[in-house]
């Protein structure tokens, strides 16, 4: 919702090329607007405070505060890694007026050096994210963010670079959900300067930011204040990491989930399908003490993805049946189409491609179905043969479009499979630096 009133203000003016964001979604969905254009762009992160506004806070509102910045939740969402990113001024706090002065003086000074973001968003850009958001324990979120952002500047970003780019990369921050600390406690510890300065050996440390400097005087000089929020890349919190993606006949193109809030046991598993055709059909049966399921079993939900939703919710995060937390049990292998929350956790395969509603194998699978999920294998796996998967495939009925006028209905028609970054199809690729011509 946010890119497409973005990426028109974009293309309307000339100079205006600060953009001030929010939350999570508005930083990340402005991003990807950013990369439409071929201009000197710069992200500064404002706040609902006074700080940006006419009105200045009061002293004991500022000193109050508890979180040193906005917009990021305190958990570890998808905004948060995405500020190792060359597009921002390093170092965003509670001193905003002095980022503020930062980011209007610097983009001035990138108009005349002619630096734009498709300078900086480069291979080695998109790669220092991916290996930063497996350090953190980033959303999964950030994962379609990140292809739709690399397919708009032109950088050829697969599924498969987040295994690859991320390879061997530990856990070095203790946050919720995969830890026991906040954002805060982060910020305090010294932040993402000195968890890149961990992670240097995994890192292109010359990459160009839009400061016009290496990534690398970000964090040169940084200091850990908490060795128990942000650990050593000798003694890390824990090695296992990072977003996996796994394929299979049940996801040809991939499905992802976060290893670091799964539980370690059922990583490996093997279990029967209890199939909910709908978000509705699940908020039905999932707490009918009748319900076939058992600890072992698997819950599969469907048509929650990009088009069969429409809109892809973060839904795939499903609560474990009542009859089961009666009984103590607290994590379950869950798979979807959909998203989660990055404040979401548990052993939970997302953003399964192709999605239910164009008829992937995910349509087909019914209750009983033995799936086998193994992580470290990268393995997705419905225990049916190629032919039994034909045969069902062609018995399915075509779905009608939940939209049928206006914007909902062009996104229907036109939104991409998650595995490309959910981005409109049409839109893939830089719309150039031209601005409009005045309509008046």
């Amino acid at each position: 919702r946010y890119f497409g009133a973005t990426y028109k203000a974009y293309r309307s003016y000339l100079v205006k090329n600060v953009e001030m964001l929010g939350d999570a979604h508005r930083f990340l969905g402005a991003l990807v607007a950013r990369k439409c254009v071929f201009r000197s762009v710069l992200a500064f992160a404002g706040n609902p405070d006074g700080i940006v506004m006419r009105k200045p806070p009061s002293p004991a509102r500022t000193f109050m505060r508890p979180d040193p910045a906005y917009g990021g939740g305190p958990p570890m969402d998808r905004a948060n890694p995405s500020r190792s990113m060359p597009v921002a001024i390093p170092a965003a706090d509670s001193r905003r007026k002095v980022l503020a002065h930062l980011s209007g003086n610097r983009i001035v000074d990138m108009v005349r050096e002619d630096l734009k973001l498709s300078d900086v968003l480069n291979r080695q850009a998109f790669e220092n994210a991916i290996t930063v958001n497996a350090a953190i324990g980033g959303s999964t979120n950030f994962i379609i963010h990140l292809l739709a952002i690399a397919a708009r500047i032109g950088v050829d970003l697969t599924m498969d670079d987040f295994n690859t780019a991320a390879k061997g990369v530990p856990l070095l921050a203790n946050l919720q959900p995969s830890g026991k600390y906040f954002m805060e406690d982060f910020y305090y510890a010294g932040g993402l300067p000195v968890l890149m300065k961990e992670l240097k050996q995994f890192l292109h440390n010359d990459t160009i930011t839009v400061s016009g400097k290496p990534v690398s005087a970000n964090y040169d000089n940084c200091e850990c204040y908490n060795s128990d929020v942000i650990s050593s890349i000798d003694k890390p919190f824990n090695t296992v990491a990072g977003i996996a993606v796994v394929k299979g006949n049940l996801a040809v193109n991939g499905a992802v989930l976060k290893p670091s809030a799964a539980t370690p046991s059922l990583l490996v598993h093997t279990g029967k399908a209890v199939v909910f055709e709908t978000i509705e059909d699940y908020r039905h049966k999932i707490d009918d003490p009748d319900l076939d399921v058992e600890e072992g079993s698997i819950l599969v939900l469907k048509n929650v993805g990009p088009k069969g939703y429409p809109g892809m919710p973060e839904v795939g995060n499903m609560s474990i049946p009542k009859k089961l937390l009666d009984k103590g049990v607290r994590d379950m292998v869950r798979i979807s189409d959909g998203r989660m929350s990055g404040t979401g956790f548990g052993t939970v395969v997302l953003h399964v491609s192709p999605e239910a509603a164009v008829g992937g194998t995910l349509a087909i699978v019914q209750d009983g179905d033995i799936i086998r999920l193994d992580v470290p294998a990268g393995i997705l796996h419905i225990e049916l043969t190629d032919k039994e998967i034909a045969e069902r495939k062609s018995k399915l009925l075509p779905q009608p479009n939940i939209s049928t006028r206006g914007y909902a209905h062009l996104y229907q028609m036109h939104v991409e499979q998650a595995h490309l970054g959910a981005d409109l199809d049409f839109l893939r690729g830089c719309s150039g630096s031209e601005v409009v011509r005045d309509s008046h």
